[in-house]
């Protein structure tokens, strides 16, 4: 007898038949790209509309910036920016809710007004309680690959799978199945420039790992040096889909992004080419 589907093929059940986009609502008043734009709820109650409108898969919320030299702000703080956006979401939503956290206290809160998925920046590692409280409300888990510091010299990728296998290890201690586990190489996090065009180019070894592998590079500072002309976050969108187009033929399954509808017609094309028909 076949074993019960996974958490995460419940809420996305065409995770593996095509590409998926999560598109990105930040509450926040200070995150790199849309600080501030949507930190009201009507605001973030039209812009998650649009995101999935668009054709997103699911709608990442978070209420604390991960930008380069962000101030961390308190958990209560953080809840109080996202708990009244996911209360009224995930009554009307089509699609699932991730909270955008590291924070137990958070996930826990978010999770009961009603997100569905936990989506860690630091791979469950800075706060492992996280891990158990995903795990008791059935929640899969995104675990990106981070650092507190940038050694250029070092082998990216191979600290990666060293900080997954930690990682994994605090899921799995929880009770979170390898099913309910998805992987994030984290390009914009903890690396040089050069490694964050490596862990691109090298993805192929994570998604060897056998999870589902989300990336997400839309309209980083990364893809900023790549322009001929000096750029603001909003006009890095050619870049950021080019980015994730290579990320899905390189094996991502989700890619998370601002700009939904650009990326959901281009990874149309991926798909019909990449993917045999069912």
């Amino acid at each position: 007898m076949p074993p019960p589907p996974s958490h995460l093929q419940t809420l996305l059940p065409d995770l593996g038949q095509r590409v998926l986009v999560m598109g990105i609502l930040n509450v926040t008043p200070d995150s790199f790209s849309d600080g501030g734009r949507f930190d009201g709820l009507e605001a973030a109650r039209l812009q998650a509309d649009a995101l999935v409108a668009e054709g997103a898969a699911l709608v990442d919320i978070g209420g604390e910036s991960t930008r380069p030299g962000h101030t961390p702000i308190s958990a209560e703080e953080e809840q109080a920016r996202i708990l009244p956006v996911i209360r009224d979401l995930a009554a009307r939503l089509p699609v699932p809710i991730s909270i955008d956290t590291y924070k137990a206290a958070t996930a826990r809160v978010a999770l009961e007004a009603g997100a569905r998925l936990v989506n860690d920046v630091w791979g469950l590692q800075r706060e492992p309680e996280i891990a158990h409280v995903a795990a008791a409300h059935g929640a899969p888990v995104m675990v990106m690959h981070n650092r507190e510091t940038i050694e250029p010299e070092i082998d990216i990728v191979a600290d990666m799978l060293r900080f997954f296998e930690k990682s994994l290890a605090i899921a799995r201690k929880a009770g979170i199945r390898d099913a309910d586990i998805a992987l994030d190489p984290g390009i914009g996090f903890g690396k040089s420039w050069a490694q964050h065009l490596e862990a691109l180019r090298r993805l192929p070894e994570i998604v060897a790992l056998g999870f589902p592998v989300l990336v997400g590079v839309s309209r980083k500072s990364l893809l900023g040096r790549l322009h001929s002309t000096e750029t603001k976050p909003a006009d890095r969108l050619f870049s950021s889909v080019a980015s994730h187009v290579l990320a899905a033929t390189l094996g991502a399954a989700i890619v998370r992004v601002h700009d939904v509808g650009p990326h959901v017609d281009a990874l149309r094309v991926v798909d019909a080419v990449m993917r045999k028909p069912v």
